[in-house]
């Protein structure tokens, strides 16, 4: 289940029109044409997909009217449903404050994710390279930054191709398992590289690590002093595990627990 997000005007419907390859949505130049969360069913290489065109998120102070609070509720509810959302924002204005809010819910619900950057093909590329706009878009969305880009335009179809493939990859990303032996070899490797800083003068020790969930990923860590693993210190656990192991397109989460002194 493949929730499309974005503000609108975007393009959300058109890109589903385009995976779909035919006129389903209603497309329209007036922002917020789709006011409720319309499901389509596809198949790429025969495997099914449903797509939900979810309405354009507004601004909170332009959503005084009933309609608009209901599409902004029915879309929180579908991202939540779904298995992975695709977060729209319009290649020609980059990454704004809108699009940093509704990548922000996406990352709050812990779903997996693709930043699609449709409508390319109006983009000046003059002295632009793919990576500094990328690194432009990062900036924005600077919590997302596992989140793969995919510029595309919907209009014209031009990379269409490459967005089931990525769905697929980042989905089987979010379910991977990593055994607890080849998570302990990492754990040894990065206390080596940086251990925890002293806690109230006391060293705090990492016993071992442990993965406890999928969909996102979810890894707790055993220690001596639960305060003492900063948030720093988790960012860069979670930094080694993604270069480590990969994790594309997902969130990590991060678990503490304390243990008594282990001898």
């Amino acid at each position: 289940r493949v929730s499309i997000v974005g503000k609108p005007n975007v393009g959300k419907s058109t890109l589903v029109n385009a995976l779909l390859s035919k006129d389903r949505m209603i497309v329209s130049n007036i922002p917020g044409t789709t006011r409720d969360a319309v499901d389509s069913v596809c198949s790429f290489y025969k495997k099914k997909y449903t797509l939900v065109d979810t309405a354009g998120i507004r601004r909170k102070g332009k959503m005084a009217r009933t309609v608009e609070r209901y599409s902004y509720i029915r879309t929180m509810i579908n991202v939540e449903e779904s298995d992975i959302a695709l977060i729209v924002i319009d290649a020609s204005e980059g990454a704004v404050e809108l699009d940093q809010k509704i990548a922000g819910f996406v990352y709050s619900a812990r779903k997996p994710s693709i930043i699609i950057m449709n409508k390319w093909d109006l983009v000046d590329k003059t002295d632009l390279s793919i990576e500094n706009y990328e690194k432009a878009i990062y900036r924005k969305l600077w919590f997302m930054r596992y989140a793969p880009i995919i510029t595309i335009s919907a209009m014209s179809k031009q990379r269409m191709t490459k967005v089931f493939p990525i769905i697929d990859n980042v989905i089987a990303e979010a379910g991977k398992r990593i055994t607890t032996n080849k998570l302990n070899l990492f754990l040894k490797e990065i206390i080596a590289l940086k251990e925890p800083v002293l806690y109230r003068k006391r060293r705090v020790k990492i016993y071992y690590i442990t993965q406890v969930k999928t969909n996102p990923p979810g890894f707790t860590i055993f220690t001596n002093q639960k305060e003492g693993i900063t948030a720093q210190y988790l960012r860069f656990i979670e930094r080694n595990l993604r270069e480590k192991f990969g994790f594309v397109g997902t969130p990590i989460d991060i678990y503490v627990r304390q243990r008594g002194n282990k001898k």
